[in-house]
């Protein structure tokens, strides 16, 4: 058994609007888009799954008061 030569991974686009990845800035195609892609992450855009929260922790409830 013979395993078949490996094929070039081919590189993404830029994962906000899919042009081709700068090298300045990759994986994202401009500043712009990396500053946007920033923003999303820091405006609660983007989400990570998780744990569901405690009802104390969704609330925003202090354990002291």
């Amino acid at each position: 058994m013979s395993t078949p030569p490996r094929q070039p991974r081919k590189r993404a686009g830029c994962p906000l609007c899919g042009k081709p990845p700068s090298g300045a800035h990759g994986p994202f195609c401009s500043q712009g888009c990396r500053d946007r892609d920033l923003l999303n992450w820091l405006g609660e855009g983007y989400r990570v799954a998780g744990p569901p929260a405690s009802e104390s922790e969704a609330g925003g409830l202090d354990s002291e008061g």
